[in-house]
């Protein structure tokens, strides 16, 4: 007789480029003009978009290295220690105040009427910062744990961040699920920690199997619903 398999009860979000956009590249070019940094808004762009992706495959740049490198390729100029904590310092005196994206309401509701508990795993600065960008979003309260890879001393890719966000929810690797909008640092990271995962690919075709792929939120109910293996929820 077939092994039935576990039905997923706690759903993890990434939330920079999953939940809420946080690309304000108006924003980061004005921080980086009073820091006397000329950073037009299209190199910014342009910059943030290659150091994501190469952050997404070398997983010990850390927060400020991010930054640095992204505002070294923005201005052309190599820059040094210290400014990118400047330019975070800066942004921080503004409001953190990001929109969600279209599909994240009808998704959150959907997995909230299937009863199933929903969670942040995040690369951030703290579970205090992910805290109030959710409640400028109204969505405080509908996630517990938020698990912060800056008040937890680990960072995505790492194993044990995920591990801590299942010990805090109380549920094994197997009843949980992870979705994040980069394919190392999220998907494949997650599976490997032992939670099923899917890479959250908002400019892909939604066929990728490695990791496995979809385009929208709103395909993340029925990607749950099949890895447990079709039944009703």
């Amino acid at each position: 007789m077939a092994r039935r398999r576990p039905r997923i009860t706690t759903v993890f979000f990434d939330l920079g480029g999953t939940l809420v956009d946080e690309r304000d590249f108006a924003r980061w070019s004005d921080a980086a003009a009073r820091l006397r940094l000329d950073a037009p808004v299209e190199e910014i762009a342009r910059a943030f978009a290659e150091v994501e992706e190469i952050a997404d495959r070398e997983p010990q740049m850390g927060f400020h290295d991010f930054w640095r490198e992204t505002l070294s390729r923005a201005t052309g100029v190599a820059l040094p220690p210290g400014v990118a904590e400047r330019f975070c310092a800066t942004l921080r005196e503004g409001p953190c105040a990001y929109p969600l994206f279209s599909d994240v309401r009808r998704c959150l509701d959907t997995l909230s009427r299937q009863r199933r508990r929903l969670g942040i795993i995040s690369n951030s600065e703290s579970s205090d910062r992910v805290r109030e960008i959710l409640r400028n979003a109204d969505l405080e309260g509908r996630f517990d744990p938020i698990v912060s890879s800056g008040t937890e001393g680990i960072r995505k890719p790492h194993p044990a961040i995920f591990h801590r966000a299942l010990e805090l929810a109380g549920v094994p690797g197997p009843s949980a699920f992870y979705v994040g909008n980069l394919p190392e640092t999220d998907a494949r990271a997650a599976a490997r920690a032992g939670l099923h995962s899917i890479w959250l690919h908002r400019n892909g075709t939604g066929f990728g199997e490695d990791p496995p792929e979809i385009t929208s939120l709103l395909e993340l109910p029925l990607a749950i619903h099949r890895v447990e293996g079709g039944r009703p929820a």
